[in-house]
């Protein structure tokens, strides 16, 4: 398949294909790839013009066992000095109180804590901002002047937000398989019976967060 007789059909493929590629954390078998783009596209000649516009990249598209990934290229292994955080995932009451914040913003500690009806320790707090998703909002003009909390453009970046109109709703979330069909609030303590009676978007988000988050460097 020549360059340039590549049609917007099937550019359009290959941009798909790549996408694909770059997003798994695992090499990807060809019928995962038709299951992509169709059964009726030449999906090898398509990896075929992959592989061959990223065969002088920093990067290489390989061939593993009949499944393909992009690697690192093999000529650039000793002049790579990558250092790793160590890594675990993120508490289920981080993601909890996260996901709070992120619909109710700004909001106090105390009112975090009425929501999830149990009391929220400051090393959940100092996970959130060691990993730079919240920061310190203004004190509010109330008595004591609590200091109110933000989610950070990081945490935007990391959940792949272009503002915060597109935080996902329940239905969204759940059509897009990010979801367990168990509500959150059967494990959670309430304040009020009518809390029990349903998942709002919040507890709904700590799933996905959980998900999309399941591990990172604290």
């Amino acid at each position: 398949m020549s360059k340039n007789k590549i049609t917007p059909e099937t550019q359009e493929n290959l941009r798909l294909i790549e996408a694909v590629l770059f997003a798994s954390g695992e090499p990807v078998s060809l019928e995962t790839l038709h299951n992509q783009v169709g059964n009726d596209v030449d999906v090898m000649a398509l990896l075929d013009l992959l592989k061959d516009q990223y065969a002088e990249r920093g990067v290489n598209l390989i061939n593993i066992d009949g499944t393909w990934s992009f690697r690192s290229a093999p000529d650039l292994a000793e002049r790579m000095k990558i250092t790793k955080n160590p890594r675990r995932k993120l508490p289920r009451a981080a993601a909890e109180v996260l996901a709070i914040i992120a619909y109710h913003q700004p909001i106090t500690r105390p009112e975090i804590e009425s929501i999830r009806g149990v009391e929220t320790s400051r090393g959940t707090i100092d996970i959130l901002l060691e990993l730079g998703w919240i920061r310190p909002g203004r004190r509010r003009d109330t008595p004591g002047q609590p200091l109110t909390w933000k989610t950070t453009p990081e945490f935007l970046s990391h959940f792949n937000l272009a503002n915060l109109d597109e935080l996902p709703g329940m239905e969204e979330l759940k059509a897009a398989g990010l979801l367990d069909t168990r509500p959150v609030l059967e494990t959670l303590p309430r304040e009020t019976e009518g809390q029990a009676n349903g998942a709002s978007d919040e507890d709904e988000f700590a799933d996905w967060i959980k998900d999309e988050a399941e591990e990172v460097a604290i």
